[in-house]
């Protein structure tokens, strides 16, 4: 028979995987993760912003076009898709607005890969290794993240069916691995944009920041150790002690 402590520890490490699967499937979904912010952005419509703007959307548009872009038009970048804030109606005969609009484009699955220049935009600067191996990390870790804990909690649910607590030890080292593949994607990204911003530094009117979805990333990865602690201290202390209580019964 189970004893409470350990079936109220399985319960808490599971409803801790939980809350931590969900930030971080809200993480990589959402377009929060850097976000830039103009002090003035309805004085930045003019021809050039036009301009920029047909650039970003662009399939063609370079790394150092869509910050630019980002830079003006208080954009936001997720791993997945950029977005900035734009005029309704920002044609050249139209006077200045202040209803503005979000567009977003996605990265392809190309765009993940493709190699970052010393030089953002030139492509003859040569490759820039580091740049180019933290944006592969951030955009394979958040997944090998989320597949780690459902893999754990296969192994969760196993356990169940065999009445043993045993399993629970692979749970909690998966999901100690999954911590650490969160851990890991946090620290690529903040790195990556670090790196960028010394490349193309931020204007003197644009202040960026982290967002939101960055910050969910970094809640969830605490709750995946969490969990992992309690899986592994349930399974190894429930096993030792029905080992002691044998060790009695057969003394």
């Amino acid at each position: 028979m189970m004893d409470n402590r350990f079936a109220t520890a399985l319960v808490i490490a599971c409803v801790l995987s939980l809350i931590s699967t969900i930030y971080m499937a809200a993480s990589i979904g959402t377009d929060f993760w850097y976000e830039y912010h103009t002090l003035s952005p309805a004085e930045n419509v003019s021809e050039a912003s036009r301009i920029i703007w047909e650039e970003f959307v662009s399939k063609d548009a370079d790394e150092k076009t869509y910050t630019d872009a980002l830079f003006r038009c208080n954009g936001t970048v997720g791993l997945w898709r950029r977005c900035i804030t734009v005029p309704k109606n920002s044609h050249w005969y139209s006077p200045p607005e202040t209803d503005m609009t979000t567009n977003c484009i996605s990265f392809s699955l190309s765009d993940q890969f493709v190699e970052k220049y010393i030089e953002p935009g030139n492509h003859n600067s040569g490759t820039d290794l580091n740049r180019t191996y933290l944006w592969r990390l951030q955009f394979i870790l958040p997944f090998v993240s989320i597949g780690l804990m459902c893999f754990g909690a296969l192994i969760g649910l196993c356990a169940c069916a065999c009445r043993s607590l045993y399993p629970a030890i692979a749970t909690g080292v998966l999901h100690f691995l999954a911590g650490l593949c969160t851990l890991g994607l946090v620290g690529c990204y903040v790195a990556g944009i670090e790196l960028l911003h010394r490349k193309l530094p931020l204007p003197e009117d644009v202040r960026g920041e982290f967002g939101w979805s960055f910050c969910l990333a970094c809640v969830s990865a605490p709750l995946q150790f969490m969990a992992a602690a309690l899986f592994i201290w349930a399974a190894r202390t429930n096993r030792k002690e029905f080992t002691l209580l044998k060790a009695y019964r057969v003394a």
